[in-house]
């Protein structure tokens, strides 16, 4: 579906999990908006979504989390497992919910939940300025099509056209690789609750159940001069699994060999947002704001990606409806949207400072070859993040 009008009051770029959550944020709070995603149809990238007790609030507060909660059973334990010494040791999950979700189920959800006429396909944004005269955001879509809007919210990724205007591209990197899959096991799998982690040298190796009968995993190592070839077919990602697991117990690389061909994702070099990009830059101009990968993209070392997009969207939606006054249409004064995302980045900059920082010295200290630089991460790991599950307590609040 195309959008008919050249002009809109809110509008939400990017149609992936924050742009969606972002878009029910606001229908619930009686906020109308649109979202435009450049893809033809809903797309999910990563093949599944670990969700901490966080998230897990953010999801009740969107009216969502029942349903999910019904798809995918609760993880109760951890299990860590290292080839080198053949050392075993418990990994604390906490008290709290944890789940593994299908991203397709979450974004299904989302999408679902949505009034007609709010998600619109094929509308890719190639670039956003400010009217000279009214300083309103004007988006130039693909096919030369403009856009006028008095709200944007840059929902749209890693690659964000929203956050490459506001100059706060994710230009930092990881040089390491993920494989991602599901694999199914008609008679049950061996892992029933428990999360289990296994690593050799660089590779280490995930398993999370997701029912009784399918399991989400992945494998991080160092990236290599495959991975680039491997990317353009599922057959190949799948070989380059193998290999990689290639001296792990054979419950592993039969996982690997099993695998749903169509669920398999390599990504290369991680990109991330540096912490210290967070106190040093505003991520909104005028009504321009950003939320989600496009403001704090990080690694998967924390597994919270997912949940900080959907605590953006809750914090997002209230202070825009706590902050101005505002009518299903959702019009507001210029000066009260830029007070109201002021206070939505206020309340948000301390909280992905943290998950940041602490992702990054987890990333730093899997990615460097140096072993001094590796003792200094974990010194300051131990020092700075003791309660090393502390980020899981973080409540986004009520819409």
């Amino acid at each position: 579906m195309e959008i008919g009008d050249t002009k809109e009051n809110i509008v939400i770029v990017g149609g992936g999990i924050c742009g969606l959550a972002t878009a029910l944020a606001l229908h619930r709070k009686g906020i109308r908006s649109v979202v435009l995603e450049r893809s033809n149809a809903l797309r999910a990238t990563g093949a599944a979504i670990i969700v901490h007790p966080n998230g897990w609030r953010a999801l009740d507060q969107l009216g969502v989390a029942s349903h999910l909660r019904e798809t995918a059973i609760p993880i109760l334990s951890g299990k860590f497992h290292s080839l080198n010494n053949d050392e075993l040791k418990e990994i604390p999950v906490g008290k709290e919910e944890l789940r593994c979700l299908k991203r397709t189920d979450l974004i299904d959800i989302l999408a679902n939940s949505l009034p007609r006429n709010t998600l619109h396909f094929g509308c890719e944004v190639l670039s956003i300025k400010l009217d000279p005269i009214t300083s309103s955001p004007v988006l130039q879509l693909q096919g030369g099509r403009l856009l006028n809007a008095k709200v944007v919210i840059g929902c749209d990724g890693v690659n964000s056209a929203i956050s490459n205007m506001l100059g706060v591209k994710a230009e930092k990197i990881f040089t390491i690789s993920v494989i991602r899959g599901f694999t199914s096991y008609p008679n049950g799998h061996e892992l029933g609750s428990q999360f289990r982690l296994t690593k050799k040298d660089d590779t280490q190796v995930g398993q999370l159940p997701m029912s009784e009968n399918l399991v989400y995993w992945f494998i991080t190592r160092k990236c290599t001069c495959q991975d680039s070839m491997a990317s353009k077919s599922q057959k190949l990602v799948r070989n380059l699994a193998l290999d990689s697991v290639e001296s792990f117990p054979t419950s592993i690389t039969e996982m690997a060999k099993n695998c749903e061909l169509d669920s398999l994702h390599l990504t290369e070099y991680l990109r991330y947002h540096a912490p210290w990009d967070t106190l040093r830059r505003r991520f909104r101009e005028g009504t321009v704001a950003l939320a989600g990968d496009a403001m704090h993209a990080m690694g998967p070392f924390l597994a919270q990606g997912g949940s900080a997009c959907l605590e953006d969207a809750v914090v997002l939606a209230r202070c825009l409806a706590r902050t101005i006054h505002i009518d299903r249409n959702g019009r507001g004064t210029k000066m009260q949207v830029e007070e109201a995302f002021d206070e939505y980045l206020k309340e948000r900059k301390m909280r992905i400072l943290r998950l940041s920082l602490q992702m990054y010295l987890i990333g730093k200290m899997l990615d460097a070859s140096s072993q001094f630089v590796k003792f200094i991460c974990i010194i300051l790991l131990a020092v700075l993040f003791s309660d090393s599950h502390g980020h899981t307590r973080y409540d986004c609040g009520s819409l």
